[in-house]
């Protein structure tokens, strides 16, 4: 995206904000919320969120994306990539050919020993299509019809925090845009009184890797890209509350007379960033009714609170964050990005993957169940995963009954579904020991582009000029998407 195109957005904002946002908002809000009063047809709005001149390139399959990031790396032998075969070299050495040299963490470099660890959980055929799983995850096997399932999928990054940051943005260098970002800056979205991208990070009883606010912000794009990320205690968003003595329409008065002060400075300076702070002003005023009605689940059925789990109602658990995410994709939000800690089993992997698992099996597969019954999977595409997956071989200890696995990039599962994604299907396979890609491997820049591709994105075509190079999510090496797993 060149500058002159930006600099024409910027300037279709800054007359919204001019006719009907800042000089007469109060009005038009009045206004509007008398003719829905009333019954009356509500005049034509002009979107606070509008994409990007030309976007979407192609007619999108899905309209939003859920991306559900398991942070610390979930292990692919004890969740959705079977190894039986494992089974016939417990504590034996992983063979060399299998290792062939490839590089390992200095947390497992100095063992004397690689010693096979095979998973201890049963497995099973699940749906029609046979996709297997873990007894870990018995709600996502009643969605297995519905997904389809990556077991190729690798990476460069060995340790968390690049190989987080890669997932998110496509390098591991920190500074450029999230997934989330360079879709609201290329999409916008159809919410008018909440934010294009939403970010959960729910409490876990053991967070292990710290989660950083790189993951969902805009890198080199305007900071109004930024993902706004939801509380799990207290209110949903410091500040958007009026203080004490202050009210709604004092807070209007304010805003009209900062938004024109702002106003005169873009027009003297020519900077985005004000365009951006008078954008956040308008929606942190919108977002004071919107999010106490976001997040009042009143409305919502026994039967639907049930489904999630008995953790739905509880504010910072991932349950509320999945059936906030259904409630905030209900109301046009273009992407929300929920962020699960405490995947990083280095030890004693059997009980606490367990425990991790109990967190989220139940209320993701109420997601999809919740989106199709709603008739919103269709145009929905949802991404579940880590940043990269675990080794074959234990990392300290091994017994029949505990082991613990070590960083592995090589290969790892994710799954997808919704919006533009086939449904029951298996995509890639591993060796024997899920150490290394068998067949059709799937780079996360690929996985990206697949992403963008059933958002209506050619990742080619979607670029912005910094530093004197078009950047663009999927990076600089020629990557396609994952076609044999679109619909």
């Amino acid at each position: 995206m060149d500058s002159a195109l930006e600099y024409h957005l910027c300037q279709s904002r800054r007359q919204f904000f001019q006719g009907a946002g800042l000089k007469v908002g109060g009005i038009a809000l009045a206004q509007l919320l008398s003719n829905q009063a009333l019954g009356q047809e509500a005049p034509a709005r002009t979107d606070i969120h509008p994409a990007l001149p030309g976007l979407p390139h192609f007619a999108p399959k899905a309209k939003n994306l859920i991306y559900l990031h398991m942070n610390g790396a979930p292990a692919q032998h004890d969740l959705f990539d079977h190894k039986p075969q494992m089974g016939r070299f417990f504590d034996k050495e992983l063979p060399d050919s299998v290792r062939n040299g490839q590089r390992i963490t200095t947390m497992t470099s100095g063992q004397k020993r690689f010693p096979v660890a095979p998973s201890r959980f049963a497995f099973e055929r699940c749906g029609q299509a046979g996709i297997l799983m873990s007894e870990l995850v018995p709600h996502m096997k009643g969605i297995a019809d519905e997904i389809t399932m990556i077991k190729s999928v690798h990476t460069e990054a060995i340790n968390h925090d690049p190989a987080c940051t890669f997932v998110m943005t496509g390098s591991e260098v920190p500074g450029r845009p999230s997934l989330g970002s360079w879709l609201s800056y290329g999409l916008g979205s159809e919410s008018q009184n909440l934010p294009a991208f939403v970010v959960f990070t729910p409490t876990v009883k053991n967070p292990s890797q710290a989660l950083f606010s790189r993951m969902w912000t805009s890198g080199f794009l305007p900071s109004k890209y930024d993902g706004v990320k939801l509380r799990s205690a207290g209110d949903p968003v410091l500040y958007v509350k009026n203080p004490p003595g202050v009210s709604s329409g004092d807070r209007r008065t304010m805003l009209d007379a900062l938004g024109e002060l702002n106003e005169k400075a873009f027009e003297r300076f020519g900077d985005p960033e004000t365009q951006t702070r008078i954008a956040q002003y308008e929606m942190a005023f919108r977002m004071q009714s919107s999010v106490p009605e976001l997040t009042d689940l009143k409305g919502e059925s026994k039967a639907t609170l049930e489904m999630y789990g008995p953790n739905s109602q509880k504010p910072g658990s991932f349950a509320h964050s999945a059936l906030l995410t259904r409630r905030l994709i209900e109301r046009g939000v273009r992407v929300v990005q929920i962020l699960h800690r405490g995947w990083d089993q280095h030890g004693n992997l059997p009980k606490e993957i367990r425990n991790q698992c109990l967190d989220v099996d139940q209320p993701t597969a109420a997601l999809i169940k919740d989106l199709k019954e709603r008739g919103m999977l269709e145009d929905t595409l949802v991404v579940f995963g880590g940043e990269f997956g675990r080794t074959a071989y234990c990392q300290g200890k091994l017994t029949r009954e505990s082991y613990g696995r070590d960083h592995h990039p090589r290969n790892f599962c994710m799954w997808m579904a919704g919006g533009g994604i086939k449904s029951g299907m298996t995509y890639g396979e591993t060796d024997d020991f899920s150490y290394n890609v068998a067949e059709n491997p799937v780079h996360l820049n690929e996985l990206n582009a697949t992403i963008l591709h059933c958002m209506g994105i050619d990742h080619s075509r979607f670029t912005v000029r910094h530093q004197g190079l078009d950047q663009r999510l999927t990076g600089v090496e020629q990557v396609h998407p994952v076609t044999p797993i679109l619909a």
